[in-house]
């Protein structure tokens, strides 16, 4: 089979989500050739195909701090340019949530990723790599026109799923192989929603409203503790409540396998349609509410996680360690949505007002040498994922990400000084400390 050229890039990013977008955009605006390939027709990932609220930016608590800035900040004012943005607080105290148009996000990525000189390929699937001793010098890009072998100098594997570290054959731990894999989430939005009378019942009343029409038997609803909140528009309403399993036929598959996932799509979207009948039924402020839309996708939390040269633990994070490395900061807390028991999260929290370093080695691929993983695929342990997964951690992993590989022109990213990664992430807005009380 033919494969055609489609040239070389000293940096080839793959996923375009919270992650991969900011690596490209801090890449190419380092004057590196960069090229942005992603699956679906837009760009975003799940900031625009499932989400609509940015986490992570400020720790919760008592004493809430911004600890994620540079990149991030611009999309955020990029959505303010167009339209309302709000803040609100998390249903489980998890900070300040910032809920954004997912529709205008996209227009967002578009503009943030396009001026800073980056190239763009929608509709692309990697199928393989081209690796000889931990470097991958080549991917194999399936496109409606066919293959395409696209030459890359470094690479950032941001695809959520670790598709370019699978296929290298580099190491990872699977979801599912030690700890339950996190659940898959559909969301889905209502409209004509009566906000004030929504707001006379509060999270608990809703867990008890959900609770009690499982228990009645006239609904089917896994999970029993799912939130919804207001969003931009008047009378919309966002969702998070479906849970789906992995595979409930074999336990260590995980949605990085196409029949688990192909099973768990359609099941998250029959599972939308009973909670919106619940909301409509049982809940008020929904009396005359309607389901108006489907998140393009299923959420999904964790499939594979790379081994890096270090590996974030659950200690670090409860901890709020620091790292002479770190290039970024979390507070969120260890955020666990499992099928143990069968409807339960579990939420474990830092310190008031603190935050974890996110160091630069667990974004550096153990087995390899031009190759970081960036976003839930990152070095880290099932618990520690759990919390910084949050898409402002993801942004804050992409723009250090980027800004390493520009630096990385031997193409070995061990080979870049850590303090310089350090000193341009700050002149970038970047936040890598916490601040002071």
């Amino acid at each position: 089979m033919d494969i055609e050229e489609y040239g070389h890039f000293d940096v080839v990013v793959v996923g375009s989500g919270a992650s991969g977008a900011p690596a490209a955009i801090a890449a190419a605006r380092a004057g590196a050739r960069t090229l942005l390939i992603e699956k679906l027709p837009f760009l975003g990932g799940v900031s625009t195909a499932v989400l609509d609220t940015f986490y992570g930016f400020y720790t919760p608590g008592n004493r809430s701090l911004k600890v994620v800035g540079g990149i991030a900040d611009e999309v955020v004012a990029g959505l303010r340019s167009i339209g309302q943005v709000v803040e609100r607080p998390n249903t489980y105290g998890a900070g300040t949530g910032i809920t954004y148009l997912g529709e205008h996000l996209k227009v967002v990525w578009e503009s943030l990723v396009l001026e800073s000189g980056a190239t763009v390929l929608l509709h692309a699937f990697v199928q393989d790599v081209v690796v000889r001793d931990g470097r991958v010098s080549g991917l194999v890009v399936a496109t409606k026109a066919g293959l395409r072998r696209v030459e890359a100098g470094v690479v950032i594997d941001a695809s959520g799923d670790a598709d370019v570290c699978h296929q290298a054959q580099f190491g990872y731990e699977a979801a599912g192989t030690l700890d339950p894999a996190q659940t898959l989430t559909t969301t889905f939005r209502m409209v004509n929603v009566n906000h004030e009378s929504r707001a006379t019942i509060g999270k608990d009343e809703l867990h008890a409203l959900m609770a009690a029409a499982a228990e009645s038997g006239e609904y089917n609803l896994p999970r029993r503790e799912g939130s919804d909140h207001i969003t931009p528009i008047g009378g919309v309403v966002a969702t998070v409540m479906t849970r789906v399993d992995h595979s409930t036929e074999n336990p260590l598959r995980n949605a990085a396998d196409p029949d688990t996932l192909t099973r768990a799509e359609m099941e998250g979207r029959r599972q939308a349609l009973e909670y919106a009948r619940f909301l409509v039924d049982r809940v008020p402020g929904y009396e005359g509410a309607s389901l108006v839309a489907l998140s393009t996708q299923i959420g999904v939390r964790e499939t594979r996680r790379v081994y890096g040269d270090y590996r974030l633990t659950k200690e670090d994070v409860l901890a709020a360690r620091q790292f002479d490395d770190q290039i970024g900061l979390c507070g969120a807390p260890i955020e666990d949505h499992h099928g143990r028991g069968g409807t339960g999260t579990t939420w474990e929290y830092l310190p008031d007002g603190a935050a974890v370093g996110i160091p630069l080695r667990t974004l550096i691929v153990r087995d390899a040498t031009n190759v970081m993983a960036v976003g839930r695929c990152f070095s880290a342990t099932h618990d520690a994922q759990a919390s910084v997964r949050s898409m402002a951690q993801c942004m804050a992993m992409g723009h250090a990400a980027g800004v390493t590989a520009a630096l990385a022109t031997s193409g070995i990213f061990r080979d870049v000084p850590v303090d310089e990664v350090q000193r341009r992430l700050r002149s970038q807005g970047a936040v890598l400390e916490v601040a002071a009380p």
